[in-house]
């Protein structure tokens, strides 16, 4: 198996896309810390019952304390963590004009500040054991702004795309690569709202005429923590069918 030996953390794994990225790395044999705000040990139970090895982490990762008391507990029990996911975040429609300074505050708290707390908690460990990888979950709208959202959910993850390559930089010579993913019209919650007039609308906007799968994000996530990719850092890869190709 690819990743046996190895222990990943996995934001947002309560669901949608982070829980088929946890998922996929626990079918490689990774111990897979499963971290999210809501309740994680349902998916926890399940995966366990399925043979993999889980661990549920309850946080809320715009609390940097938080997260270093739940990433020393990781340590504690196993002495290592090898792969970070970040994937949580949240979005809000809307204009600038109906975005509230609330919303906006959320947004960014949660997708970069977030994205931020769980990067700077694990990265001292992985320098320590010359080893790591770390995959932001990103958005096409960080690179041609936002589409149906507000202006704040494509700012933050154009932060994080910015926040990736910094990092890519700063990091290479631990033996530390660091990458993210940017899909587009994935079937998850965050698209649940669309009337079928809007899915028909966007399906045809694709080249590909399909929507992507929390499993094909999976599957990207899993080859850049893996060795076949151990010479790619600072990447943003796209997912979205070829509705945008740079």
């Amino acid at each position: 198996m690819k990743l046996k030996d190895k222990v990943a953390l996995v934001t947002g794994s309560a669901r949608g896309i982070g829980k088929a990225i946890a998922l996929r790395l626990a079918q490689e044999q990774a111990v897979v810390g499963l971290m999210d705000l809501r309740d994680p040990r349902p998916i926890a139970e399940e995966m366990k019952a399925n043979g993999y090895a889980a661990i549920p982490l309850s946080v809320d990762i715009t609390e940097y304390e938080s997260v270093g008391r739940v990433v020393d507990s990781v340590l504690e029990q196993y002495g290592r963590i090898d792969i970070l996911v970040n994937n949580a975040g949240i979005i809000v429609r809307g204009t600038i004009l109906e975005l509230s300074h609330e919303d906006w505050q959320r947004v960014m708290n949660v997708n970069i500040n977030g994205t931020f707390n769980c990067s700077k908690a694990v990265i001292p460990h992985m320098i320590e054991q010359s080893y790591g990888r770390i995959v932001n979950i990103t958005s096409i709208a960080g690179k041609m702004g936002d589409i149906t959202a507000s202006p704040a959910y494509g700012t933050s993850k154009g932060a994080i795309n910015t926040f990736t390559k910094s990092l890519a930089r700063q990091l290479a010579s631990y033996n530390i690569t660091v990458n993210a993913i940017a899909p587009h019209a994935i079937e998850t919650d965050m698209i649940a709202e669309w009337s079928d007039e809007k899915r028909r609308e966007v399906i045809n906007s694709i080249p590909l005429k399909r929507l992507g799968k929390p499993e094909e994000v999976a599957e990207a996530v899993l080859f850049l923590v893996t060795e076949g990719a151990s010479y790619i850092t600072g990447e943003i890869l796209n997912m979205n069918g070829g509705y945008l190709m740079d």
